[in-house]
């Protein structure tokens, strides 16, 4: 008998696993802490950390769950990130800070926007498009920062990566939980949420619902933009400099915590807070190696391992329900 699943079935049964390996990855890693992980300095230091790459994981996510990725989501980030930091050190004023946000939060629109055009109106497909367009990014900052990092930015601007609310709540983890809220509204409370599922799902029947599926694949990159932007303000404030190779190793990362968290790379399943579940397991593992002593490149094994682990838990889950 053919297995046939819904759309709901698929996505609560990935969460419902990724829910339970945190509790459990938090538990064993915990004991073997001696509950160190637990402690309020190491929660919030992995408060900061987590957004770094969870952000851009978001970014990723709206183009998976149209059926392909966007590769060109840390070049885009690295890009507002140098063009935030060139900003905010060669204007002076009360205005400096406001200005290069803003300038940020453009660049990445306008990158989303020529991504968008591309994919949805050339019908180039995104792999390619976004392929080119990282390329093509990696190259115009490699020319603006001439290979040097752009350091030392105004107190005011470092609250976006450092500051803290009520003393201990990181500010780039409320950043994230904004975009996460985001998220989750656009994908489960509207119609472009609805039309996005559709278009990953089967975008020859999308297109025969009446959803213009160009107009859905043009808005999901612009948000991806959106969401890169965010990113690089987080990341560049966070370590207080940017440079052409800042954020290198994210790209694969966010693939990595989109699939883990139910996102379907074929397209049309997965939801936002299986993103956030995905990329704590992923920072509980990273932190609690670090904690024990291990090498950094183990946990990174480890990811792999986990993944490719609840992958083939949740193929024997989906046979036995058949």
């Amino acid at each position: 008998m053919r297995m046939r699943y819904t759309l709901i079935e698929s996505e609560n049964s990935q969460l419902y696993l990724v829910g339970i390996l945190l509790v459990a990855v938090a538990l064993v890693m915990g004991l073997l802490t001696s509950w160190r992980l637990l402690t309020p300095s190491v929660l919030v230091s992995m408060g900061f950390q987590l957004p770094l790459i969870a952000i851009l994981s978001l970014a990723q996510m709206g183009p998976l769950l149209t059926g392909g990725p966007d590769l060109s989501i840390v070049s885009v980030a690295t890009l507002c990130g140098v063009v935030s930091a060139t900003l905010v050190q060669n204007l002076t004023g009360w205005y400096a800070v406001p200005v290069a946000i803003v300038a940020a939060l453009i660049v990445g629109l306008l990158c989303g926007a020529f991504n968008a055009f591309v994919i949805a109106i050339l019908w180039v497909p995104s792999i390619i498009a976004t392929l080119g367009t990282m390329i093509f990014i990696q190259g115009i900052v490699l020319v603006i920062t001439r290979g040097r990092t752009i350091a030392g930015f105004p107190s005011s601007y470092l609250m976006i990566g450092q500051g803290r609310i009520l003393g201990f709540v990181p500010v780039p983890f409320v950043i994230f939980l904004v975009c996460l809220a985001l998220m989750v509204v656009l994908l489960s409370r509207t119609r472009y949420g609805i039309s996005v599922r559709m278009l990953g799902s089967n975008d020859v029947a999308s297109l025969f619902s009446g959803v213009n599926n160009r107009a859905v694949i043009f808005r999901t990159f612009v948000l991806s933009g959106f969401l890169s932007s965010v990113a690089a303000l987080v990341l560049i404030t966070r370590f207080n400099a940017a440079q052409a190779t800042y954020g290198q190793g994210y790209l694969l990362l966010t693939v990595l915590a989109c699939v883990l968290g139910g996102i379907s790379p074929a397209g049309g399943i997965g939801k936002a807070i299986g993103v956030l579940l995905a990329v704590a397991v992923l920072q509980v593992v990273s932190t609690s190696f670090n904690l024990l002593g291990f090498s950094s490149h183990l946990a990174t094994a480890s990811w792999g391992i986990i993944l490719i682990a609840v992958i083939i838990l949740n193929r024997a889950l989906f046979k036995q329900q058949a």
